[in-house]
């Protein structure tokens, strides 16, 4: 196998192109090598098969979707309010938004290991480790709510998205801000006010 990482990554990156445009039947080596304008044949010298190639997809779709580090710093320079739990689902809904195909890349590998064993593991991995990460974060942060609110987020932002990148005209008559602000409102427990004490 090849071991050129720039080249594995253009190739990866033209894979979630094409199971984004032509859903997980359209995704062949050739279908790659096109996508990604290499010759023929370029696919099969980085990845050993089809299930090699989904599975490095995975982790590739993981890597594109993940926040950035330095955005996210500034973000969380707020207090930790209600507030910025709704900045960052609408950040998150921004970012997955930039990144239409990895996000429905993902749908199809989704769709994909419900008939692949092997892929269902990987997949399995990685969504737990982004919902374990996601409440790890929520906590380290003191962010308001517990280990449930952040699996309460995770379902109902996954829902939005969903419906929002397939069927985008179900949703189109709601303001997103306004939905993901009420979402949070939904979900978050009421916040308490301080009172002083002398």
């Amino acid at each position: 196998m090849r071991q050129n990482p720039a080249r594995r990554t253009a190739l990866l990156d033209a894979a979630i192109e094409v199971l984004a445009r032509e859903g997980s039947r359209g995704l062949t080596f050739r279908a790659v090598d096109a996508a990604a304008s290499v010759p023929t044949g370029t696919t099969s010298n980085y990845f050993t098969n089809r299930d090699d190639l989904l599975g490095q997809v995975t982790q590739r779709t993981r890597e594109r979707l993940a926040p950035v580090d330095a955005e996210v710093s500034v973000t969380m320079q707020a207090p930790p309010t209600r507030a910025l739990v709704t900045q960052l689902m609408r950040e998150l809904y921004g970012r997955l938004q930039r990144d239409r195909s990895s996000y429905l890349a993902m749908l199809e590998l989704r769709l994909e290991a419900t008939r692949r064993p092997e892929l269902q593991t990987a997949l399995t991995e990685v969504f737990s480790a982004n919902l374990q990460d996601s409440i790890r974060f929520h906590l380290d942060a003191a962010l308001p709510g517990d280990q449930t609110t952040v699996l309460l987020l995770y379902l109902a932002m996954s829902g939005l998205l969903i419906d929002d990148l397939t069927l985008p005209e179900v949703l189109a008559p709601f303001p997103r801000d306004e939905m993901i602000a009420d979402l949070v409102d939904r979900i978050l427990p009421p916040e308490t006010p301080t009172t002083g004490r002398s």
